[in-house]
């Protein structure tokens, strides 16, 4: 008498589940129904009315004159009688036309600096063969956990002579150490055998990063600078810290004294005193001014964005 043989059931069968078959794609990576693209489709237009929606009322209330303000008691969000007046009043002169012109200074100097002291050390750390690589990269490390804290670095910048100074603005900030080490990986990940092709047709280590890794590093190299602009841009600490001098502030100290502190620009105090200019219109286009560079170099940097970010940091 033979007896059949036991089955075992599948344990998606006796879950009553079906099983999946071999190669067989995750349920995430099939395509949406009618019902999934409606939710996505939701969701994206929540986002986008999140992110756009302060925008809108900003730019509106910008562009609003004294009576379109009063109606809507403050910010505006639907438009009314639109004027330039506001705009007309910040780029007239004083200090927002001048912290406007030192911010794009600094900002230009100081992303040349970062990225050229970047650059060069996170070459040099790539380099399996160079003089104490690991030990100079472990003391960099350490300085992303530890900081020097305020009061030295404050005493710092006084004993060099850089108080009241835009140096003071650029060097302390110079290298991030982050930004280095998503150079460095990528560099790292450049094609030994170009590297060697090149070393073999007498070129030295300027020209092999001049002309061999750079040209293969361009996304990378565009979202760093990206990084470095829009920090030094948008930096208004240090310039509170080291200025003592109100008129060589930057614009987001100008910004920040005139929406936070309420104290209206030189020159534009009677025009908004006497309601020519709601100063609240004033206070956007000052924002609107600050935001202005950001939004118009981004959508160049933005083919590398994902690219420069994705591989620098997933080699090495």
């Amino acid at each position: 008498m033979t007896t059949a043989p036991a089955t075992t059931a599948h344990p998606t069968a006796a879950a009553g589940l079906r099983p999946s078959r071999p190669g067989a794609r995750p349920a995430w990576e099939e395509e949406a129904g009618p019902v999934g693209k409606g939710l996505k489709g939701l969701t994206l237009s929540g986002i986008c009315l999140l992110v756009l929606g302060p925008l809108w009322v900003v730019v509106v209330t910008s562009l609003s004159d004294a009576a379109t303000v009063t109606d809507a008691g403050g910010l505006v969000v639907v438009p009314g009688h639109l004027t330039v007046r506001a705009y007309a009043e910040v780029l007239s002169g004083g200090a927002v036309t001048r912290a406007v012109l030192v911010s794009t200074g600094i900002t230009l100097v100081g992303t040349a600096v970062s990225m050229t002291v970047s650059v060069l050390a996170a070459y040099g750390l790539s380099r399996p063969g160079s003089f104490a690589h690991r030990p100079i990269l472990a003391m960099m490390m350490i300085t992303m956990f530890f900081g020097a804290g305020l009061i030295p670095s404050y005493l710092l910048i006084q004993n060099l002579g850089l108080m009241d100074s835009y140096w003071s603005l650029i060097l302390p900030g110079c290298v991030s150490v982050f930004n280095l080490l998503v150079l460095r990986s990528f560099f790292m990940g450049t094609a030994p055998e170009l590297v060697d092709a090149a070393r073999i047709d007498g070129a030295g280590e300027w020209r092999i990063l001049w002309q061999v890794v750079l040209p293969l590093s361009r996304a990378v190299v565009a979202v760093i600078s990206l990084f470095y602009a829009v920090g030094y841009w948008s930096s208004w600490f240090n310039a509170s810290l080291y200025l003592n001098d109100q008129s060589r502030y930057p614009l987001q100290n100008v910004l920040n004294s005139f929406v936070l502190r309420h104290q209206a620009p030189t020159g534009m105090s009677q025009a908004i005193n006497t309601g020519a200019v709601p100063g609240l219109s004033v206070q956007m286009a000052v924002m609107v001014i600050a935001l202005v560079p950001v939004v118009c170099v981004y959508p160049f940097v933005q083919k590398h964005f994902q690219k420069g970010m994705l591989i620098g940091a997933v080699k090495g």
